[in-house]
């Protein structure tokens, strides 16, 4: 048998025991690699390497090597879980490299790391100046943790007791110009409804690329013409708009008015309404 047909039978066996080595050791294989993980990942794939091409006489030799590696990182795994000893050795612990704003030099040292490096993992954290750094760890797979001194930290609607509107995933219900029916059913939409919503916006479904109704049951598109302005839905401002000119039409007719009975229902029931605005403003606020 030639030798090409060779590879491409060990190709396709090994590909087929790391998919399955892989799988048995989860998505940590996959994702940031702790230090073992990391020589663990370079000798399965060394390994793999060596067989596929033939350099290595044995087949078996080679898989029986792989699941060995596979197998080893597997029993490292439950080991990390069982132990945090283990798992300071294995992992690595945080260490602390910014505090009360000012560089720990000694840390950076020790886990060698430049002063550039150090500003560039916290330029991606939107950070561009270290006095403003509270408190700031290296993580042991290589990312930076920090918190902000609490005068740098942005404002927050809790911060100003606002009350906001709880959001929900919004549901796919239109994708390359095709109704998603199982969608539209979860967002508690009918077809009708959509075929509405989309002559609102004066738009077609076969140049929908991807239609999405919110939490609010609104619906937003996207759509393959991007020359063409699509309106954002304006269902919710109108309203919310609506309310609150009802409720300074109720305040200025209690102000014309001579009737003492007339101008107390008018002034409660802006009272009332007030109060309602208040209440819906999180949900009608665009």
């Amino acid at each position: 048998m030639p030798e090409w047909i060779h590879i491409i039978i060990r190709s396709i066996l090994f590909l087929m025991v790391l998919f399955l080595t892989t799988k048995m050791l989860g998505k940590k294989q996959i994702s940031e690699l702790s230090f073992f993980e990391y020589v663990s990942g370079i000798t399965i794939g060394s390994i793999a390497g060596e067989v596929i091409t033939g350099l290595e006489s044995s087949m078996i030799n080679g898989a029986l090597a792989i699941v060995m590696f596979g197998g080893l990182t597997f029993l490292v795994d439950i080991f990390s879980l069982k132990s945090k000893s283990f798992r300071d050795i294995v992992e690595g612990r945080g260490t602390v490299i910014i505090k009360d704003g000012k560089v720990l030099e000694e840390n950076l040292k020790k886990e060698k790391y430049t002063i550039d490096e150090l500003s560039a993992l916290l330029r991606q954290r939107d950070i561009f100046k270290i006095a403003d750094v509270e408190f700031a760890v290296l993580e042991p797979r290589g990312t930076l943790s920090a918190l902000l001194k609490k005068e740098n930290q942005p404002l927050t609607p809790k911060d100003l007791n606002m009350k906001m509107a709880t959001e929900k995933e919004p549901q796919t219900v239109i994708m390359d110009g095709s109704i998603l029916d199982e969608a539209l059913r979860s967002s508690g939409k009918s077809r009708g409804w959509l075929q509405t919503e989309l002559e609102k916006l004066n738009v077609t479904l076969d140049n929908v690329f991807i239609g999405q109704v919110d939490s609010y049951g609104e619906l937003t598109v996207d759509i393959y013409d991007d020359k063409i302005q699509v309106p954002s839905p304006q269902q919710r401002p109108l309203l919310l708009a609506s309310l609150k000119k009802c409720q300074a039409d109720l305040e200025s007719f209690s102000l014309e008015t001579n009737n003492l009975s007339a101008k107390e229902m008018y002034q409660i029931n802006a009272k009332r309404l007030e109060e309602t605005i208040k209440k819906l403003t999180p949900y009608l606020n665009g």
